[in-house]
């Protein structure tokens, strides 16, 4: 009935602009998985705010707005601590309206709400993790779903890599479209891929390069520069033939790492490691800590951050790009000590004259920390999503949308 095809050749979907709403019931999945204080209350509300916008141009168009989300890991059952009804009082607050929350998101409750709204109203369904069939993708409860509304907006760009029955079952009943944010996303991150002004470079960070590598192996064919930090980079060093001590290490990925040193080489790709870290005895803060260079590494230590040395030389290799995309901490930023790398390299990003995109849940926890998010191109809100697209993947929440 809906044409729908995607991939990350071919991403230009239809928005909520090319449908015409008015009056409409419209169900939107947005993405308010957000994290919750010691009361049960919002801790972080950046995933709803980012949301507003398509929200709010559906009420000016006078829909009948349905939201749909997740919240926490209820593993398909009623948890009490993970229902929707915070996230609707900060929803509330922050459109300077009510937001009715219903008590499920499928069967009587739902169906009477929906026909008791007017136009420009906004009710919030109850988490829909709480149904096991979600995450199965089952299709009579993708239908069931369906049933409540005229139109299908997918807003929730950090669960677009799951096919489950409210990010890609329920648009095989609706026709499809893209909120605001998932635009945005699709063409931040279509634009790293496909043309990207260059010089492009890529910074990679995190504990594992097994979450990296086929990321790593299709940006090598995108990129100019590739920065490697992070407990990931001690695999890497490995492979450079370094003793990196009691250092997080990946010995299965030593050779994989050695290949993808070599392909980048072959490829022209200037692939830029760490020349000192600050080591520890143990990953704590309050443990002895001192800065070495690679080759110098003591048996018994551990890398828990890039040095200072190694942060002037990333900065310095990123003062000419003019595209950067950066996924992953230098070090264990969590920790006072062992953050000033991860801190380093936002701040370089701040000052240079580039698009920058960020990307992953600690990268922006970090430019955020380091109180300079206004000064980035785009903060991504899907880190597994984000991380999927960049490896070129097609994400099922997406394919699932109508084309242009």
């Amino acid at each position: 009935m809906f044409v729908k095809t995607g991939g990350v050749s071919k991403i230009a979907k239809k928005t909520v602009r090319d449908l015409d709403v008015a009056g409409k019931r419209v169900l939107v999945r947005v993405d308010f998985n957000v994290p919750l204080d010691k009361n049960g209350q919002v801790a972080d509300d950046t995933r709803i705010r980012a949301a507003i916008p398509t929200i709010n141009y559906l009420i000016e168009k006078n829909a009948k707005v349905i939201l749909i989300s997740h919240l926490g890991r209820p593993k398909g059952k009623v948890d009490e601590k993970y229902r929707m009804d915070p996230v609707a009082g900060r929803l509330s607050e922050l459109l300077g309206l009510p937001v009715a929350k219903v008590d499920d998101c499928v069967g009587e409750a739902p169906q009477s709400a929906v026909e008791r709204m007017q136009g420009g109203g906004v009710v919030l369904l109850e988490n829909v993790r709480f149904h096991p069939e979600e995450e199965k993708n089952d299709e009579k409860f993708a239908r069931r779903l369906a049933e409540l509304a005229d139109i299908f907006v997918n807003d929730a760009f950090g669960t677009a890599h799951r096919a489950h029955a409210s990010t890609e079952g329920v648009a095989e009943f609706l026709p499809a479209v893209a909120g605001f944010l998932m635009e945005n996303e699709l063409a931040m991150l279509g634009k790293l891929l496909a043309e990207p002004e260059r010089p492009f470079a890529a910074v990679m960070g995190g504990a594992k390069v097994s979450d990296k590598i086929a990321v790593i192996s299709n940006l090598l064919n995108k990129v100019d520069v590739l920065i490697i930090g992070g407990g990931m980079s001690n695999t890497f060093l490995k492979a450079q033939g370094y003793d990196t001590g009691k250092s997080l290490l990946e010995a299965d990925k030593v050779d994989l790492a050695k290949n993808l040193i070599g392909e980048a080489k072959s490829k022209g790709v200037n692939i830029l490691l760490p020349v000192d870290v600050v080591v520890a005895l143990a990953a704590a803060p309050d443990s002895e800590q001192k800065t070495v260079p690679v080759d110098r590494i003591p048996a018994d230590w551990m890398a828990l951050d890039i040095g200072p040395e190694s942060a002037g030389h990333f900065a310095g290799a990123l003062r000419t790009a003019k595209t950067v995309v950066w996924n992953g901490p230098m070090g264990v930023f969590e920790m006072e000590p062992f953050a000033k790398g991860t801190e380093a390299l936002a701040h370089a990003l701040a000052e240079i004259d580039a698009t920058t995109v960020i990307g992953g849940g600690d990268s922006v926890a970090a430019v955020k920390k380091a109180g300079v998010v206004e000064k980035m191109t785009h903060i991504s809100t899907g880190g597994g999503a984000s991380l999927e697209f960049l490896e070129g993947k097609q994400l099922p929440g997406v394919v699932a949308l109508l084309d242009k």
